[in-house]
């Protein structure tokens, strides 16, 4: 929708401004060399930094799931306990199994 509101002005710019952007192709093609120099140089640092990004987007995402275990397993601890003391309690009171010699 908002492109067909601006499809006048869009026609109109395009209109009005194709004869300068025909002036200009020949001065673009002397940037061409710089353009490329400038992808070259950000290919290498991205090259450069990737492993570093990787590196420490695998740190955060083990953090993460640290994080998340403990929020799931904190308020469980409660229960934890309650069933490990009856269970101790339950296991000193019995009596020992009779051995058969």
């Amino acid at each position: 929708m908002v492109y067909l509101l601006t499809l006048p002005f869009r026609i109109l710019f395009g209109l009005v401004l194709l004869p300068f952007a025909l002036v200009a192709l020949p001065f673009a093609l002397l940037l061409l060399p710089f353009l490329i120099l400038r992808f070259v140089v950000k290919a290498a640092v991205a090259l450069v930094v990737l492993p570093f990004v990787l590196f420490i987007g695998v740190i955060v995402c083990v953090a993460l799931a640290i994080a998340f275990s403990l929020a799931i397993l904190v308020p469980l601890l409660p229960f934890a306990l309650l069933a490990f003391f009856v269970w101790a309690v339950v296991h000193a009171a019995s009596r020992p199994a009779p051995t058969i010699i």
